[in-house]
């Protein structure tokens, strides 16, 4: 009987369904997880990461831009992106889907905005916001010294968004247009602004943690329409001879990005990606961690799967253990 005992344990641990704990992954070399340059987006990378190694995978982090990274992913370079934002992203993330070199792995619950965007106070000097308007009405009042008599805009990186510089052509506007080098010096000019109620016309994006901190508006420029006329078709909008007169998608999607190789290589973690569903506060709280509480990234990630335990048991496969 013992015997018997013995050769059942063996056979049910070599079959894996012993040890929850003890799948094996199909392939021991590591998952790249892309890496970006804002919170939110290091954040939910490194939750994927640690979800990863906690069922068995190696993983690694590869920094790359917003833009390199979608050719990274269609050579197998890099293979999840967990952030696909479509108002900057779109372009280059459907060239890769459209050649075979990536899919698309779902749409997080989380809709989103990336836009102009002022605190509220601003609307004490250029009363006619959020309407754009009025930017050049407000132009001086919203200069700095570097950019007067235009008003200063302060931008991203400038891969982010490099349509921008046609749509202050396209519109018209008395607009100086400064690119900060990263996500925190982004914020880093906002905090120190809003601490004196100095004027300052940024970008954001929302889902995001500075909604919650500086109540603010978005500025609002003429609506985009749902094919997109307003990049590709010049004559399209309010400005028959220039493309991108109009603002970004309200409600875009955002979505994870994955190697079109991946789910053949890593068929279980291919299952944990297609789980993962973030909606837009857990967004905001992930990003919020770090911005607002002050943990570094691999604590905000560990802190963030703490909080939402039960959430993220939801998305573990079974094909884990």
């Amino acid at each position: 009987m013992k015997k018997t005992l013995q050769i059942t344990l063996a056979a049910l641990a070599t079959a894996g369904v012993m040890n929850a704990s003890a799948a094996t992954p199909e392939s021991t070399d590591p998952i790249q997880v892309i890496d970006n340059n804002w919170s939110s987006q290091k954040v939910l990378a490194r939750v994927a990461k640690q979800l990863l190694d906690k069922i068995g995978y190696s993983t690694e982090l590869v920094t790359l831009d917003t833009q390199s990274q979608f050719a990274a992913m269609g050579t197998g370079d890099a293979h999840i992106q967990m952030e696909v934002w479509e108002g900057s992203m779109n372009a280059s993330f459907m060239k890769e889907v459209d050649a075979g070199r990536m899919v698309d792995g779902g749409s997080h619950a989380a809709t989103t905005r990336e836009e102009w965007w002022y605190p509220n106070y601003v609307e004490e000097v250029c009363p006619g916001l959020p309407s754009w308007e009025a930017i050049n009405g407000c132009a001086e009042k919203l200069s700095t010294p570097e950019t007067a008599p235009n008003a200063r805009y302060l931008s991203g990186p400038a891969e982010w968004h490099p349509e921008d510089v046609e749509r202050v052509e396209a519109l018209g506007l008395n607009v100086t247009i400064v690119n900060a080098g990263s996500a925190d010096a982004l914020f880093g000019e906002l905090k120190s602004a809003a601490s004196r109620k100095e004027p300052i016309m940024l970008f954001n994006w929302a889902p995001n943690w500075v909604g919650a901190a500086y109540p603010g508006k978005f500025v609002e420029f003429p609506r985009r329409d749902a094919e997109n006329k307003c990049v590709t078709d010049p004559s399209w909008g309010i400005n028959p001879d220039m493309p991108n007169d109009c603002g970004a998608a309200v409600g875009g999607y955002l979505k994870k990005g994955l190697w079109s190789g991946f789910a053949a290589k890593y068929p279980c973690a291919n299952e944990l990606m297609t789980n993962i569903d973030f909606t837009g506060p857990m967004i905001d709280s992930a990003a919020a961690l770090v911005d607002v509480d002050g943990l570094d990234h691999d604590g905000a990630a560990s802190k963030w799967i703490e909080q939402n335990q039960a959430v993220v048991d939801g998305w573990i496969p079974a094909c884990a253990g």
